[in-house]
């Protein structure tokens, strides 16, 4: 029986079987860790995203029209701020060359009305205004010794970096009111919150000084909550296991 297995193994058609076979485990092996990346994506950053907050609210801005006491163009405005920090249990020392938000998808019923702002440079009282020069399609936020959203810049070991996603001129209020509350300008103006309803994606990417680079892609629904009914809504998101990040560049 040895004799007989040691002349099988000196054959030509055992060689080619042992060779496929060995084939067939790497490529096994290969496509199980090429599946378990697609999932999993990098486990161990330099860089994580922690939380991303977004804060839904309504403004009516004067049209000018001097017809009535009031009149405003009503927009529904989310404002996302993404949390990138300091992976502690990375044990290397990296840096943050620039955080890019780009690759913007909406899906929406007036999708033409809704803008994408950066965070105003010049007003000191607020974050972002509708200023048709703050309009973009794409942000850099640079690392920096400091974080500075008016300034598009981010702290080099982690900080918040900001944009603005605007449902604008979803209404026209027109009043003779004494006084105007705009969080019930949606209300007022009849607006539903499935009419308002925005499925909004976009491609994070962080670039290290190492040349690094990890990118995830990031979905959201807008607005949160009841905005028609509570004038203002907010949600944080902490569960972020959608969120995937894959290296781009070594």
């Amino acid at each position: 029986m040895i004799d007989k297995f040691k002349k099988l193994t000196k054959t030509k058609g055992f060689h080619i079987c042992m060779i496929i076979v060995i084939i067939t485990v790497i490529v096994f092996i290969v496509g199980m860790l090429i599946l378990r990346y697609s999932v999993e994506g990098e486990t161990n950053m330099p860089f994580v995203l922690d939380k991303i907050t977004i804060i839904s609210s309504q403004e009516g801005i004067d049209d000018g029209q001097t017809d009535t006491k009031w009149s405003f163009d009503v927009h529904q405005s989310n404002d996302i701020y993404l949390y990138i920090n300091k992976n502690e249990k990375y044990d290397k020392t990296e840096v943050i060359k620039s955080i890019c938000i780009d690759n913007f998808n909406v899906e929406a019923n007036n999708k033409d009305n809704i803008k994408l702002y950066r965070p105003d440079a010049k007003e000191e009282k607020v974050i972002f205004k509708y200023k048709n020069e703050d309009i973009v399609q794409s942000l850099e936020y640079i690392g920096d010794m400091e974080s500075d959203l008016k300034n598009l810049k981010i702290a080099n070991q982690g900080g918040i970096i900001a944009f603005r996603c605007s449902n604008n001129n979803v209404a026209k209020y027109k009043s003779e009111e004494e006084e105007i509350n705009h969080n019930e300008l949606l209300k007022k103006s009849n607006i539903t919150n499935e009419s308002l309803q925005i499925k909004l994606s976009f491609h994070l990417t962080i670039k290290l000084e190492s040349g690094k680079e990890y990118q995830a892609e990031i979905t959201t629904e807008l607005p949160t909550g009841n905005i028609v009914e509570e004038g203002n809504t907010s949600i944080e998101i902490t569960d972020l296991k959608d969120v995937i990040f894959k290296r781009i560049s070594n």
